[in-house]
């Protein structure tokens, strides 16, 4: 923490739902609200629930997202949250209890071009404090598979990628999801600058039909 900043961390008096994103009120106005929940969900000290069935999932902005998603991820912690918005569609998740986020799942239209924006989106990021109860991750993608019905509900099918050096593709199997295909690493184009890869694993296509 910075020398000179207030010690004692911040604690939410009241909540609002607006636009359909959690909001909180704080003591504290001058703090973004991006960076209140963040220290809330990451340093505050609050009880952890001892099944995930207690959390509740809440849709939330995608600069939150992309900051809890930067701490947690253990493969892909980067991408910025103008890379979400600039889809045909998208939508983040986060899984809360006692004001307190465990979990963060960001969706958006593929990235692979050949697939249908208007009824396929790609579980971009799924990432899941190391406080979070055991199968908070295949509990999360039920949860939102019944919220994605309701929030986008042109979407008919839902796609994720494993990464074969780190994951095994359990949360997917526990979840009722089904292999579609393997995808072998591809660098990308040359013809522009662009970040080093996060990583250069294959990968397997995990699916789920919604229609």
């Amino acid at each position: 923490m910075a020398s000179g900043a207030r010690t004692q961390h911040w604690q939410p008096t009241t909540a609002t739902e607006t636009g359909g994103y959690w909001e909180s009120v704080s003591q504290y106005p001058p703090i973004a609200q991006e960076e209140r929940m963040i220290e809330t969900s990451l340093f505050q000290q609050n009880i952890i629930p001892a099944s995930p069935k207690l959390m509740e999932v809440v849709k939330i902005k995608p600069q939150l997202a992309s900051r809890l998603n930067a701490e947690w991820h253990s493969r892909l912690p980067q991408i910025h949250w103008s890379n979400i918005v600039r889809n045909r569609n998208y939508i983040c998740y986060g899984a809360m209890f006692d004001w307190r986020y465990f979990a963060v799942a960001i969706w958006s239209s593929p990235v692979n071009q050949s697939f249908d924006f208007d009824t396929v989106l790609e579980l971009r990021r799924l990432a899941i404090s190391p406080d979070a109860p055991k199968f908070t991750a295949t509990w999360m993608l039920g949860k939102m598979v019944k919220l994605l019905r309701v929030d986008l509900p042109s979407i008919a099918r839902l796609i994720s990628y494993q990464d074969t050096e780190a994951h095994k593709g359990t949360i997917y199997k526990a979840a009722n999801w089904f292999v579609a295909g393997d995808v072998k690493y591809r660098a990308w184009d040359k013809t522009r600058e662009r970040s080093k890869p996060q990583s250069t694993a294959d990968k397997i296509r995990w699916e789920y039909m919604l229609k």
